[in-house]
């Protein structure tokens, strides 16, 4: 399974939500994104993103210093 990296660190909303969406529109279904971030509003703003989308957050992890959130592509964005 491919896992692609994507380090958000440093920006701030809605830039990391923005990004991961574009990021998972280039992924095919079973891929995963793993997407690092330290916006704390990145723990609201993505998984709203992962609902829209209907894909699937298989970890949130976070810490003092960052979020890390893996994503699975599960379907086909429309467009």
């Amino acid at each position: 399974m491919t896992t692609t990296r994507l380090d958000l660190t440093g920006l701030k909303c809605p830039l990391p939500a923005l990004k991961t969406r574009k990021a998972l529109k280039a992924l095919k279904a079973g891929e995963r994104i793993e997407v690092r971030c330290t916006d704390p509003l990145a723990v609201i703003d993505i998984p709203n993103l992962i609902r829209e989308t209907g894909d699937r957050i298989e970890i949130l992890d976070r810490n003092e210093s960052s979020i890390l959130f893996l994503i699975e592509k599960t379907t086909a964005l429309p467009g």
